[in-house]
């Protein structure tokens, strides 16, 4: 093994004059996927990308060819956190103390000074995309396989998902209660792990970006101090190896190792003697024994470990020791590691402001495997990604017969540069052809057959990705067509400069590509000042009805994720009213209406537009009308939508419920007319959950659902409740409490605080306050059932099982014991029974009567009810299998 610490890559505090060598600390480091190049994020708030040639190569670094330092990039405003390549090596993610995440692309044209300093690009990088959404720092950024997302994690204890494709963000998951310092992707892309202050690992699906698992047990003790939290994922997909985690109630110091499908951790590598920071994965599978076949016996992996006490170690999965222990590597804590693609080099940086190389010979990392056999392993999951967004595609960096790439617009002339031989890629003029002004093509480090999108240079459609040639390979270097640094030296021949001229035609002239079109797409995003054009309450006294409407307003919107915008338009002057679908300023499509628009709504799966003459219209997100103009005879109060279910109810006071996609309704129209009998009583709010439930809120401070089963208004909740409730929302609002509610738990902590005072102080007869619990449960319960909220309806049915355990009511035990059982002759695939059903909420009763069994044996009263029944389930259980 070969170790160096270059000197010249530093992150310099330029405001110190007396002290020109003042280093100042860097956070971060990450490798070039074809290994020619590091970028390192520091504490002067600047990504700096450096060659790695001149760090392995003596040679190189005396000569300075390629030059040491290529490019620095100073759009962010606090200290770089954190930097990483994309998988496909086009692009450069950072994230800063700013709240920022910033994506970088290659940009031929932006060599030169760097304003404000001495300093000279010999590469251009220019930001591509800033992506705001953090509220704090950015700690900690990933790419997913095949660079389908780009996840981003703060101290906001927040995780973003963007589309790695067209950057927009995705989704926001806010599980977490502390700082979120660590984030890594399972190489299969089914999960998403993050690390964070509150002593957890998260392991998310990325199918529906739900909860998998959550891991405790090895961080319960771990220390709050450390900056980073960096976890990474072994290759073969089987084990996270987490950073900061404690045996021995925190005395000693261990990265745990969680393990796939159980994500339990029973492995600890154990030995260094302050907390581990970070945690990186060679890439590679390595085989235990390379003449045996490739199986999961066989397979290991190579894991590298840094850690406060300022060494760093290298660890194989199939060793209980250490590979090596590089000790007091450097003066101050260990912030980042990384890998080359290659496997043979590990990068180290420090908050010293040095970076350590640690270079291995081939036989010192025996049984390293080519990447073919860990793509050919992986599939084995048998997971299958979501579809790429259509037509667009990175270009692949890694395919190992890729040379080079081919289209009727570009060629590579071969020229010498320091004694070395250099590609220098031309784009051929083509005077007979008309320019094409729809990209910029200083974005692009090649020519294509095509145009590209004008938002994104650097992705492709599927059918432009064109790949040829052939060259003998390494199966260890991966091969890519992004230039190396030696292909861009700074003085470069104006003749080699990407010509303004560009063809971007097909082959044969008297071919035209095709052009896409829709609906009202040639119109830029006008910005409409909102005005109020007429008076609802007037509309209100005319008609003498109850229920208030929406004031008609020149502009009325709503927003989706991805900068997706639906918009109303109402002229002032009598003109057209018009709907318009917009992402960003660009109009997607849009329709005219026949009467002024009072209210609309977004979901993902529909947009919907309420009109004055009582008209609703409903659309697809591409435009279609999803139904026939429903005509509801009023216009609307109130509008909502989750995912495929809209929910309306109009002026009249008539409650409508619909199942968009299946086109049909979940009841017949219910007035609300029961809901606010009184004069004083108005509906503050509705909405509509996804089994198309409705929920409405009133203003006596009760909450209603209609049940379709009963065809009646049922209560959901009452703040009458927190007159004497013990499991009142208002008496146990605990920070995790409140973070994890579900949504019984939220409408309760919605409608008020804590009881008052005055309340508290009034006398209460004998059995008030377990009258009221057990009542409260109760209606938790059925609320539970009806919202289709399976998490709580388990939760509220263990705590009505302990009250009732508690106070020792022996026939209301009975009574929920018999209804969970059912009949004792039932077995499982037979009909329902006598109509009982064997699930609620998609829970199994039998199940749920272990749970409330396990209560009762608790308990001195109930115990012996408990044994029993227990006993009788174990004995019906084992006749059924």
């Amino acid at each position: 093994m070969h170790f160096t610490k270059p000197a010249w890559v530093a992150h310099k505090d330029t405001s110190a004059k007396s002290d020109s060598t003042k280093r100042l600390s860097i956070f971060s480091v990450h490798v070039h996927p074809d290994g020619s190049r590091i970028a390192t994020g520091g504490l002067d708030a600047k990504v700096r990308i450096w060659s790695t040639k001149p760090i392995l190569n003596p040679a190189s670094e005396e000569s300075n060819r390629p030059p040491k330092s290529l490019c620095t990039l100073t759009m962010h405003t606090g200290p770089v956190l954190t930097v990483r390549w994309a998988h496909s090596g086009r692009w450069l993610a950072s994230g800063s103390d700013d709240e920022i995440v910033m994506v970088w692309d290659l940009d031929p044209n932006a060599r030169g000074k760097v304003w404000g300093s001495d300093e000279v690009n010999v590469e251009g990088w220019k930001p591509m995309k800033r992506l705001p959404g953090h509220e704090s720092d950015v700690t900690d950024v990933a790419w997913a396989p095949e660079d389908r997302y780009l996840a981003s994690v703060g101290l906001d204890s927040k995780v973003l998902i963007w589309c790695g494709f067209t950057l927009e963000r995705l989704h926001k998951l806010d599980q977490h209660q502390g700082f979120v310092k660590g984030v890594c992707w399972d190489p299969v892309g089914e999960f998403l792990a993050t690390q964070s202050d509150d002593r957890s690992v998260k392991i998310w699906r990325t199918s529906d970006w739900s909860l998998e698992a959550e891991v405790k047990k090895p961080f319960e003790d771990s220390p709050g101090s450390t900056f980073f939290r960096r976890l990474s994922w072994s290759p073969d997909g089987a084990h996270i190896t987490a950073s900061n985690a404690t045996n021995n109630k925190g005395f000693v110091f261990i990265a745990a190792v969680i393990t796939r499908g159980t994500w339990t951790s029973d492995i600890s590598l154990v030995g260094h003697e302050n907390t581990v920071e970070v945690a990186a994965y060679n890439p590679h599978i390595f085989l235990r024994n390379p003449a045996a076949p490739v199986a999961t016996s066989n397979i290991c992996s190579v894991v590298a470990l840094g850690a406060d006490d300022r060494s760093v170690s290298v660890w194989q999965t199939k060793s209980a020791r250490p590979l090596i222990v590089a000790k007091e590597v450097f003066d101050r804590q260990i912030m980042d590691l990384s890998w080359s693609w290659d496997g043979m080099t590990l990068y180290a940086a420090s908050s010293d402001g040095t970076i350590a190389v640690f270079a291995f010979e081939q036989d010192e990392l025996e049984g390293i495997a080519p990447h073919s056999v860990q793509e050919q392993y992986l599939s084995k999951f048998g997971f299958i990604p979501p579809p790429l967004p259509e037509g667009y595609s990175h270009v692949s960096s890694s395919s190992h017969n890729l040379t080079e790439v081919r289209s009727q617009s570009t060629t590579f002339n071969t020229t010498t540069v320091g004694g070395e031989v250099v590609n220098v890629l031309v784009a051929k003029r083509n005077d007979k052809k008309k320019r094409v002004g729809l990209t910029t093509m200083s974005s692009m480090p090649f020519a294509v057959s095509k145009p590209l999108s004008s938002k994104r240079a650097s992705f492709l459609p599927d059918s432009d990705a064109k790949m040829g040639g052939s060259k003998p390979t390494s199966p260890l270097v991966r091969e890519s067509f992004f230039p190396t640094p030696d292909e861009q030296p700074f003085d470069i021949p104006r003749d080699q400069n990407p010509p303004t001229d560009v063809n971007m035609t097909s082959g044969d002239p008297a071919v035209s590509l095709p052009v896409y079109r829709t609906l009202g797409g040639n119109r830029q995003r006008e910005m409409v000042v909102v005005k109020e054009i007429n008076d609802p309450a007037a509309v209100l006294a005319s008609l003498g009805l109850a229920l208030p409407i929406p004031a008609t307003l020149t502009r009325t919107t709503a927003e989706l994720d991805g900068g997706h915008v639906f918009e109303g338009l109402n002229s002032e002057d009598g003109g057209p009213t018009s709907v318009h679908f917009f992402k960003g300023k660009q109009t997607l499509w849009l329709d005219y209406l026949s009467s002024p628009v009072i209210a609309v709504h977004a979901t993902s799966q529909f947009c919907v537009a309420a009109m004055m003459d009582g008209s609703l219209n409903v659309y697809s997100p591409s435009g279609r009308r999803m139904m026939p103009t429903l005509n509801l005879g009023s216009p609307c109060s109130v509008l909502d939508g989750s995912k495929n279910c809209l929910l309306v109810i109009t002026q009249a006071g008539l409650l409508y419920s619909w199942n968009v996609t299946k086109k049909n309704a979940f009841f017949t129209p219910v007035s609300v007319a029961p809901l606010i009998a009184s004069p004083n009583d108005t509906i503050i709010s509705a909405l509509v959950r996804p089994n198309g439930t409705p929920i409405v809120n009133c203003s006596n401070g009760t909450v209603y659902s209609y049940d379709p089963t009963l065809s009646t208004w049922v209560r959901i909740t009452d703040r009458w409740w927190s007159e004497g409730s013990d499991v009142w929302q208002g008496r146990q609002r605990s920070q995790s409490q409140v973070a994890n509610r579900g949504i019984v738990a939220s409408i309760e902590s919605n409608l008020s605080g804590p009881p008052s005072e005055a309340s508290a102080e009034t006398p209460r007869p004998e059995w008030w306050s377990t009258a009221m619990t057990l009542g409260h449960l109760e209606t938790r319960l059925h609320a539970a059932r009806l919202l289709d909220s399976p998490v709580e309806y388990k939760q509220y049915l263990t705590l009505y099982a302990k009250k009732i355990a508690d106070e020792g009511f022996r026939a209301k035990g009975e009574e929920l014991i018999k209804d969970l059982c059912g009949p004792i002759y039932w077995r499982p695939g037979e009909e329902k029974v006598s109509g009982w059903s064997p699930t609620v909420v998609g829970l199994t009763k039998r199940d749920l009567l272990k749970d409330v069994l396990s209560q009762f044996v608790k308990s001195r009263t109930l115990q012996k009810l408990g044994q029993d029944w227990q006993d009788l389930l174990k004995k019906i259980t084992s006749e059924a299998m």
